[in-house]
């Protein structure tokens, strides 16, 4: 299934309906299109641009902007070496060069069991904790060869369900807002004078 399913397209609409606007909720639903199916899919962009309002075309321009949208289906475990500055000079070409040994891939590719992708990708933002991994954009710190090996072989058998879901799973705990809690909602074309203002008049 490409599309959103049925029980993700009530989840839509209430994730729609916490913005002024519904062209809004674009980046919450191109991630749960690619919980849903492990990669957002040209079909998902289009539904989603049907319940937002807008264009497939918009919908496509939002998520190329972020790495952590894929457009066709990669590993179980999307496993990323930083390779910026601080990580290169620690030893993240060295790292980079072993998990392809160990993976059987070079970056960009997936094993022939569809467990992993590598990706030698930029800044992390932990430049002191280098050389710096992500599986499925979960930090490991300081890794060394045979802290990598540990991982993929934990990763492998299971050990590391509960830390590390399968790729597309942003969060296991969805934010609901209740109606009788949510903030509610302002179109701002229609601005509304702030609280202050209206107790000084």
């Amino acid at each position: 299934m490409t599309r959103l399913n049925s029980a993700n397209v009530e989840l839509a609409k209430e994730i729609i309906g916490r913005y002024p606007r519904s062209r809004s909720a674009t980046i919450p639903l191109l991630h749960l299109s690619q919980e849903q199916n492990g990669y957002v899919t040209r079909e998902a962009m289009a539904h989603i641009a049907e319940l937002v309002g807008t264009t497939a075309a918009e919908v496509y321009g939002a998520a190329t902007f972020y790495e952590m949208f894929k457009f066709e289906p990669i590993g179980k475990y999307c496993v990323n070496i930083c390779q910026s500055i601080s990580c290169h000079l620690l030893g993240a070409d060295e790292l980079i060069h072993h998990a392809e040994s160990v993976l059987g891939v070079k970056p960009g590719g997936t094993t022939a069991d569809g467990m992993f992708t590598l990706e030698a990708v930029e800044c992390m933002a932990a430049c002191t904790e280098a050389p710096a991994v992500q599986v499925n954009y979960r930090h490991r710190f300081r890794v060394a060869t045979e802290h990598f090996d540990q991982l993929i072989a934990d990763l492998r058998a299971g050990k590391l369900a509960d830390e590390i879901p399968a790729h597309g799973t942003l969060a296991r705990v969805r934010q609901h807002i209740p109606a009788d809690r949510a903030a509610g909602n302002v179109d701002p074309d229609k601005p509304v004078a702030p609280a202050w203002m209206e107790a000084a008049q």
